[in-house]
């Protein structure tokens, strides 16, 4: 286990809090912009749900192999690559109108920026030791990020469509490279088998069937297992907002400005709620931190029907959708940190890319599957029917988690948030 770090250097700290502003909002630029993109393309629900859920398909498959290579030859030498990668396709977008093509392209663009965000939480897993309030920091860091991308995104959007929307997210990539560059490499995020300045022989490159059985291993440690299938629940509902979300907000008459607003609160109420983390790991057991934060989460997002059907106004409707939101956002933001923290004590300091793969892998499985399953349900059932299908499906498995802690917490924590 790696225990916190009290004094970790402030430079290698400013530099990851930089990489978090930039590296998740890199993520969001692209999220937010590929459902308006279809529906400009007249694709139909379940081929945005398939364009928004294959995304993820490399970081499914890879993520892990890509953790163990920033453990072992550092973690800003495998970003830069994954941001290079990213800023290079993204003018593509615009070119491209089949959605075979796009489909190409966000597996693609996904997985690079996918492994980038990894990289910035496995930089600040080894910087600090895991510890909760400094990843809390890091967090609001990466909301800033996330606030202002989508608002960014959705008035470029409005302003000119496709072209300096896809342009955007190239200016967002050399930023984020700028960045990276800047960053110093301290020996904890250096990689254990080489320095940076040395090349990498390309059989050191490639998967290794040990590298995937260790870290499902780590799945043995309680905390781990519990954390990540709260993640698998926790993680729907962006596979939601950045899907079905988007297609059925913009059907009821919002603007992609107005969407944008919303998606902005969320990630600024998400970093506030992440300067709560350290406190709340201190204060309560983190696994009904975790349980209880997921679940409220899912229902934040599965009433935006019942707000359509009861707003007689499209005032009352943006404001209820605009606490929703802020609400999800606090949650979802107070165990980001919690989750970070117990994922990263739980392993030593050699396996901080390892977990990170992991985490990243749960998370990517939950995002291909919901995505689709929304947008068959949408085609099926329509789209107000289909929040409250996967809403009580994902509400019943947060439950049966919750048995579990229940039976398996001290009788004093019983109680616990």
């Amino acid at each position: 286990m790696v225990p916190p770090s009290r004094h970790p250097d402030r430079r290698a700290l400013w530099g990851a809090y930089a990489i978090g502003l930039f590296g998740m909002g890199y993520i969001d630029v692209f999220s937010f912009l590929i459902p308006l993109y279809a529906i400009d393309l007249n694709m139909s629900a379940t081929e945005v749900g398939m364009l928004v859920g294959f995304r993820t398909v490399l970081t499914l498959i890879f993520s892990i192999h890509i953790g163990t290579l920033m453990d072992r030859f550092g973690t800003l030498r495998v970003m830069k690559i994954c941001t290079l990668f990213g800023m290079v396709l993204a003018p593509i977008y615009p070119l491209t109108d089949s959605f075979f093509g796009l489909l190409i392209l966000q597996i693609l663009v996904g997985g690079a920026v996918s492994f980038g965000w990894a990289g910035g939480q496995t930089l600040i897993a080894q910087i600090t030791g895991g510890d909760a309030e400094y990843i809390g920091r890091f967090s609001f860091a990466s909301r800033v990020g996330t606030t202002i991308a989508p608002l960014v995104a959705g008035a470029i959007w409005d302003f000119g469509g496709a072209w300096p929307g896809y342009l955007l997210g190239f200016a967002w990539g050399v930023v984020l490279m700028i960045t990276l560059c800047i960053a110093p490499a301290t020996p904890e995020v250096t990689g254990s088998e080489t320095k940076n300045s040395q090349p990498v022989p390309f059989r050191q490159l490639l998967p290794r069937l040990n590298d995937y059985t260790r870290s499902f291993a780590m799945m043995l440690v309680p905390i781990i297992a519990v954390s990540m299938a709260v993640m698998f629940m926790r993680n729907s509902t962006s596979g939601i907002q950045n899907s079905i979300y988007v297609v059925y907000l913009e059907g009821v008459g919002l603007t992609g400005t107005m969407i944008g607003v919303l998606f902005a609160v969320i990630e600024g109420a998400s970093g506030l709620g992440s300067l709560l983390g350290g406190r709340v790991m201190r204060m309560a057991d983190p696994r009904w931190t975790l349980v209880n934060g997921t679940s409220f989460a899912i229902m934040a997002i599965v009433v935006t029907p019942v707000f359509v059907w009861l707003s007689p106004t499209m005032a009352i409707l943006v404001s209820l959708l605009v606490i929703s939101q802020f609400v999800r956002g606090v949650v979802q933001g107070l165990t980001q940190p919690v989750m970070f923290s117990v994922q990263s004590q739980a392993v030593p300091l050699n396996q901080q890319g390892s977990v990170v793969g992991l985490r990243q892998t749960i998370n990517r499985a939950s995002a291909i599957l919901v995505p689709p399953i929304m947008g068959l349900f949408a085609d099926y059932w329509g789209i107000a029917e289909s929040f409250l299908i996967l809403g009580a499906v994902l509400l019943g498995m947060c439950g049966v988690i919750m048995i579990w802690v229940y039976k398996t917490s001290p009788k004093k924590q019983r109680n616990s948030i």
